[in-house]
């Protein structure tokens, strides 16, 4: 299950063996900001709306953590970040 989230581009932050659990982050996307200022331009002023979401999206980091629970069975669950 971790290799498989490090494939999809996660990188292991923290990892402990004796606990079973792994957590992982995924940094945000890179936005071109000059393709959408020249659609900003051509739609007079509308797309800030998309591009202003599109900014703020890409800047958060994802973080999730990777465990077994009690019955053995692998779990992800997804991490608050401050």
């Amino acid at each position: 299950m971790i290799s498989s989230k490090v494939n999809s581009g996660f990188i292991l932050e923290e990892r402990n063996d004796e606990l079973l659990f792994a957590v992982l982050s995924k940094g945000g996307k890179v936005v071109n900001h000059s393709l959408n200022f020249t659609i900003f331009c051509l739609t007079l002023g509308l797309w800030s709306f998309a591009w202003l979401y599109l900014t703020i999206e890409a800047t958060k980091q994802k973080k999730i953590l990777v465990a077994i629970d009690e019955d053995g069975f692998p779990f992800e669950e997804k991490c608050l970040v401050a």
